[in-house]
């Protein structure tokens, strides 16, 4: 580093924090993921080679802690001190990327696996049954990836593949109408009564999605700016 990095703290900082990929992982980990494969879902454009290297000078720079898992099988990623005081900062991107920067979503820019594992952490537990219900997903743009939500308070699970037990609702959706939904731009209601969002199956589950789905907690902070 340059004697002018040496003696700046926003450059010290940068070196860290601005490296590519890294406030995404950082991001998954105040979310509360802890292990490395929960982690790269979240970040599912990077290799897990690359995932690797960046977890490891995380480690070295004391933002994260690897410890063992409490299984005993494999480990687990946990912030430091120095990591959780990143909070406010990733919250700061996270505004001005929903006011700026999330407006022009279209189908060939979104991942659908992506999109999904962020809906897992938007589903409002506390509205779900206690009896299990399936809802299936599926994307116009790509007929052959399925995904399913398994909701049963107080767990949320996203299966990648078919989980084996009857689907209550199926949704048929373009991820953009589905981001944009989850983004709280358009209400889902009125992404079904335009046609852009189809849902079948039972219409007690059909009509209790919608209020067991949530948004992204930066759509208030949007309203409220």
């Amino acid at each position: 580093m340059s004697t002018y990095g040496q003696f700046c703290p926003v450059a010290l900082g940068a070196e860290i924090f601005a490296e590519r990929w890294t406030p995404l992982i950082l991001r998954e980990l105040l979310a509360g993921g802890r292990r490395f494969s929960d982690i790269h879902r979240g970040v599912p454009r990077i290799s897990r080679n690359l995932l690797v290297q960046r977890l490891n000078s995380l480690r070295r720079a004391g933002i994260i802690d690897r410890q063992a898992a409490p299984s005993g099988r494999g480990h687990e990623y946990r912030l430091s001190d120095a990591g959780r005081e990143l909070g406010p900062v990733i919250d700061a991107l996270g505004a001005w990327g929903y006011k700026w920067a999330s407006k022009d979503l279209t189908d060939d820019k979104l991942d659908p696996t992506f999109l999904m594992w962020a809906l897992r952490r938007m589903v409002r537990v506390d509205e779900l049954p206690e009896t299990r219900v399936v809802v299936e997903f599926r994307f116009r743009r790509y007929i052959d990836r399925h995904f399913w939500l398994v909701l049963q308070r107080p767990t949320v699970d996203l299966c990648l593949f078919d989980p084996g037990f009857e689907v209550d609702v199926t949704v048929m959706a373009k991820v953009e109408t589905l981001a944009q939904v989850c983004l709280g731009r358009i209400g889902l209601q009125h992404a079904v009564r335009a046609g852009d969002v189809e849902l079948s199956g039972r219409l007690s589950e059909r009509r209790a999605l919608y209020h067991w789905l949530g948004v992204s907690r930066f759509a208030a902070t949007s309203r409220e700016g």
